[in-house]
């Protein structure tokens, strides 16, 4: 589903729960909890520490292949 039907689709809803206050209550308490396990999410990491942990893979030294065989053989033992 495209980005701009999802959106509609969502203002859809929003106007619908707009008019009842339990369920518009209901949907804040459900988009805070989706906010809060977004910031949660282990693996995310700030642009900042993405471009540390680059440097740091650059320091250190690499490993080099002659051939595909070569290469495969040593992912599949990982």
């Amino acid at each position: 589903m495209a980005t701009l039907q999802i959106n509609e689709e969502m203002l859809h809803y929003m106007r619908i729960i707009s008019e009842d206050e339990n369920l518009l209550k209901r949907a804040a308490k459900y988009l805070r909890k989706l906010v809060a396990e977004k910031k949660a999410d282990p693996t995310e990491l700030t642009r900042e520490d993405f471009f540390a942990r680059i440097e740091e893979a650059r320091k250190q030294p690499g490993k080099k292949f002659d051939s595909v065989d070569e290469l495969d053989k040593y992912i599949k033992s990982l």
